[in-house]
């Protein structure tokens, strides 16, 4: 009875990050048509919570990365799955309260590893599988979207430079509604999976699944649900950084960053790669402005979104590894995760309360997101 009580906290529990991740990285999808008046706040934002509910149905690439290529899953337990979760939440939050667009993706990845190895030692993290299907890819992504984006800009420029401007920036909000919805379909092929491919593990890891097991129809519904509900509710402080903060962008800019974001977000899950949307359509914003003109971006607030993704994985493996910690100390059954877990949303609550008044729940008016 107590596996099944862990297992259940657990599936919430994941959830609950998966709802995180949706909220948090709303802005990689919404940002550029906001702060180019593209689309109004709401309605984007709507937009991308349908499409990142559909894309979640589309490949299974990723979760099979996630629960079978990063740690041995025989060597993992239902409580090493939440104390990484927990890990992760906490960074997501901490990095939300500060508007910081973090990596959702390194941070659940991070928190698992460092339960596992607080839990079983090195030994059970899978060296191969964490360096070329999330290190390598997450050096290499931001810099090829930042390419593309540059390339995209020149060539969109290149084109409509000699039509109208009034005609040129209505064009190319039409065309990014197309663009961002395509993104908003990319970030749920591979953000929402993540969520999947813990909850997986966390079935073998109880027994309920065989290691060769895909994932089910309920676990899959489930996480494109809890993302597109958080994408819903919105991350209004990391769409200001985003839309804003970086470069002042126009619509063409927009255009180009959301299609270089989508490009590398439908390959990369194409090859199973659990990536950082945030990184990769950071990246294309900032290729995208740079392309145009170097002192464009904002190359202050860039370094500060660089240095967090740099503390992203040590962060919440970090937590990760705390908070299993702190699940043995009290015992390590189902009653510690039971305390952790309420403590976890308590704190959780008092965060959101203080933020709410001004930034969560609220939509800022179209001038206020575009300002």
């Amino acid at each position: 009875m107590s596996a099944d009580v862990i297992l259940a906290i657990v599936i919430a529990t994941a959830l609950a990050f998966d709802f995180t991740n949706g909220f948090h990285d709303t802005a990689n999808v919404v940002a550029t048509s906001i702060s180019t008046r593209a689309m109004p706040p709401r309605l984007a934002v709507g937009f991308a919570a349908i499409l990142n509910f559909v894309g979640a149905f589309i490949s299974l690439e990723v979760a099979a990365t996630v629960a079978k290529d990063v740690v041995e899953s025989g060597a993992i337990t239902t409580t090493v799955v939440f104390a990484g979760l927990i890990g992760a939440i906490a960074w997501n939050l901490a990095t939300w309260w500060f508007g910081l667009p973090s990596s959702s993706s390194h941070a659940l990845i991070g928190g698992v590893v460092g339960a596992t190895i607080a839990a079983a030692g090195t030994s059970a993290v899978l060296g191969e599988g964490l360096l070329g299907k999330v290190m390598i890819p997450a050096v290499i992504a931001p810099m090829l979207a930042f390419v593309v984006g540059v390339v995209g800009i020149n060539l969109a420029y290149g084109i409509a430079g000699r039509e109208r401007p009034g005609t040129v920036s209505r064009g190319f909000r039409m065309g990014q509604v197309v663009s961002g919805g395509l993104l908003a379909l990319a970030h749920g092929t591979n953000d929402a999976q993540k969520t999947m491919g813990v909850i997986t593990l966390a079935l073998i890891a109880n027994g309920t699944l065989s290691e060769s097991a895909g994932v089910p129809f309920w676990v899959v519904a489930s996480a494109a649900t809890a993302i597109a509900l958080g994408t819903y509710m919105g991350g209004w402080r990391i769409i200001r950084t985003m839309g804003t903060r970086i470069i002042k962008m126009d619509s063409a800019q927009g255009f180009s960053a959301q299609g270089a974001g989508a490009a590398v977000i439908l390959t990369s899950t194409h090859f199973g790669f659990p990536l950082s949307t945030t990184q990769v359509i950071s990246g294309g914003v900032m290729g995208s402005g740079a392309g145009k003109r170097l002192s464009v971006v904002r190359w202050g607030v860039a370094g500060n979104i660089v240095v967090a993704w740099l503390l992203t994985l040590p962060a919440a493996a970090g937590g990760g590894a705390a908070v299993f910690g702190l699940t043995e100390l009290l015992g390590g059954g189902a009653a510690a995760v039971v305390i952790v877990a309420a403590l976890s949303a308590f704190g959780s609550v008092l965060l959101f309360l203080r933020r709410n008044r001004s930034s969560l729940l609220a939509a800022p008016a179209p001038q206020e997101a575009t300002a």
